[in-house]
């Protein structure tokens, strides 16, 4: 696994509900440069972070270029190569620049869009135990069914960077998470 800083701090942005995308009163959360993806094989370092701290069902590929959420699951977007520029939060977010060792986490509800990215762009995705991602268009059908499914979303135990005692665990339940 690799070598992570324990006192690695997230940046961390609470999106408020647009009407369309219902995003969460828990912090979205960013570790800027925080996995060491200079080696080979980046996308299995991120792989094995994420595993080793709880957090599995990965895929590699990029994030889609229309916005959507996912309303049964929290998301873990880690970036083994490239950059991209990514609205979070929906059209009324913010946009971020991630890039090569960057870590996203997306609490359920989240919005989500690339607006750009290098051609080198993958990212691992992975969730914490539990319901399949499912994607979400956002519609006020969907959002009014979101409100009812994102509340029920347990609270992973583990931060998919920092394990059992990271910021993920303690930001998530001091801003309402108490699902368990």
């Amino acid at each position: 696994m690799p070598v992570v800083s324990a006192d690695v701090e997230p940046f961390a942005v609470v999106f408020a509900d647009d009407g369309l995308v219902p995003n969460n009163p828990m912090p979205f959360l960013v570790y800027k440069g925080v996995v060491p993806v200079e080696n080979d094989h980046p996308e299995k370092t991120i792989e094995g972070l994420f595993g080793a701290n709880g957090w599995g069902d990965m895929w590699r590929n990029g994030v889609y270029d229309y916005l959507h959420y996912h309303a049964t699951v929290h998301e873990a977007l880690g970036v083994a190569r490239g950059h991209a520029r990514v609205r979070f939060g929906g059209d009324h977010g913010k946009e971020f620049e991630i890039s090569a060792g960057d870590v996203a986490i997306l609490p359920a509800g989240t919005g989500h869009q690339c607006l750009s990215a290098s051609g080198d762009f993958c990212v691992i995705g992975a969730y914490p135990p539990g319901p399949k991602m499912q994607i979400t268009r956002p519609t006020p059908e969907n959002h009014t069914k979101a409100l009812k499914t994102i509340p029920e979303v347990k609270l992973p135990r583990t931060d998919p960077v920092m394990g059992e005692s990271g910021p993920l665990v303690t930001l998530w339940k001091k801003h309402g998470g108490s699902k368990r």
